[in-house]
């Protein structure tokens, strides 16, 4: 069959590929936001401790943010930004050992946080950050669980301007061929075109 009823797309073939799209998206937005919210929260201050001085001296205000007391939880939130862009631009197998990475840094976060949350800092303690954290950990971990378990079936970025598999589709019967030149007949092109002459022209 040909003409345009044959270069139609069926719905059956499109949904799987719209689909692994939206599930893409969504997974690097719950990686972005959640490592993104993360690192937000770990810049606030956890504790705020009140250290006396003698008379008439006031008291020395000794404000430690989460960064401060977990060093390590901001650096795993930026790997996790940084990861979450790697999901979009890797594909297969590579992008499914960055979604493992994903989720256990996720985890850590998390851990991180509900450590802040429990945790009996000296001072006066803000508890929304380090829950903040915790969720934000969560989302990430989530992202990550979902890329693990799902992106090896994901487009890749840029897929749908890469060149089709060979026999996967190809011009109806009866219709004109154009494309490049491989092999000798690309040099032929070449010395047309430098003698000025048309390499397409029949």
């Amino acid at each position: 069959m040909t003409g345009p009823a044959a270069d139609r797309v069926t719905p059956g073939a499109a949904a799987p590929a719209a689909q692994g799209r939206r599930e893409l998206t969504y997974a690097v937005l719950l990686c972005l936001a959640g490592a993104g919210l993360a690192l937000w929260a770990s810049t606030r201050t956890w504790s705020v401790e009140l250290a006396a001085r003698p008379a008439p001296l006031p008291p020395v205000r000794a404000a430690r943010t989460g960064a401060v007391l977990l060093p390590w939880l901001p650096a795993l939130a930026v790997v996790g930004l940084a990861g979450g862009g790697a999901v979009l631009a890797t594909r297969g197998v590579p992008r499914r050992l960055i979604g493992v990475l994903l989720l256990a840094l996720g985890v850590a976060v998390a851990v991180g946080g509900g450590y802040g949350v429990v945790a009996g800092f000296d001072g006066a303690v803000s508890r929304q950050w380090p829950a903040l954290c915790l969720v934000g950990g969560l989302l990430a971990a989530l992202g990550g669980g979902l890329t693990t378990l799902r992106g090896a079936r994901w487009p890749g970025m840029g897929a749908r301007y890469e060149r089709p598999a060979r026999g996967a589709a190809g011009p109806a019967r009866g219709e004109a061929t154009a494309g490049p030149v491989t092999g000798r007949r690309t040099t032929e092109a070449w010395d047309a075109l430098d003698r000025g002459e048309d390499p397409t022209a029949d």
